[in-house]
Formats: C-alpha cells, sequence, structure tokens
C-alpha cells in the first residue's frame, strides 16, 4: 500500500478560535480588573469606607477619653471632692441653706 498523504485546508473558522478566545479572556480580566470587588472602582468605594470609619473612630476615641476622665476623677484612690459635691448635687437635687441659687433656663415663673 502506497504511503499517501492528506492535505487539508485550513478552515477560516479554524484560524479564529485562539485569537477569539484569547481576546475573550483577555476582556474577562480587563473588566474585573475596572469593576471587580478589589479593582478600581472598588478600591475607590473601600477608600472611601475607610475614610468614613477613620472618621469614626476619631470621634469615638475623644468620647472615650472625656468618659475616661470623668471616671478617673470618680476613683478612691484620685477622689475629686468638687466632682462628687457636683453629682451628689445633680443626682439628689438638694443645696446647702446657706446657699444662693441661681436658676438658668425656663423657669417656672416664665410660664
Amino acid at each position: 500500500m502506497p504511503a499517501t498523504t492528506r492535505q487539508r485546508k485550513k478552515s477560516f473558522l479554524g484560524s479564529l478560535v485562539i485569537p477569539v478566545a484569547s481576546a475573550a479572556v483577555l476582556g474577562y480580566f480587563a473588566f474585573h480588573a475596572v469593576n471587580g470587588e478589589f479593582g478600581m472602582a472598588g478600591r475607590a468605594r473601600l477608600d472611601r469606607q475607610v475614610a468614613q470609619l477613620e472618621a469614626e473612630l476619631a470621634e469615638i476615641k475623644s468620647v472615650r477619653e472625656h468618659l475616661a476622665t470623668r471616671v478617673a476623677l470618680l476613683r478612691p484612690e484620685s477622689l475629686d471632692p468638687d466632682m462628687v459635691d457636683e453629682r451628689a448635687r445633680v443626682i439628689l437635687n438638694v443645696v446647702q441653706a446657706d446657699e444662693l441659687i441661681i436658676m438658668r433656663g425656663r423657669s417656672v415663673a416664665a410660664k
């Protein structure tokens, strides 16, 4: 049997398979590089969220520091007599008999 070589013409569609598949894969990764969760748009969203959370953290820290200083004034080892007097007057709503009281804000006579 004589050896014969069979030659085929390359089809037009066969030559487009690899470039089209490569372009599709490249397009997929390019789309997600821009619009994905960690892409350029996602990065901007994360930066805004970080700035917002840092501002909230700074506010919470300032409130915490204020409360910590007020609590420190009420500790037995560093008890401030003025702070104890102020809190007792506010909570018990009492004054000494020889003290002068100045009413601020709306009073009963103004009604």
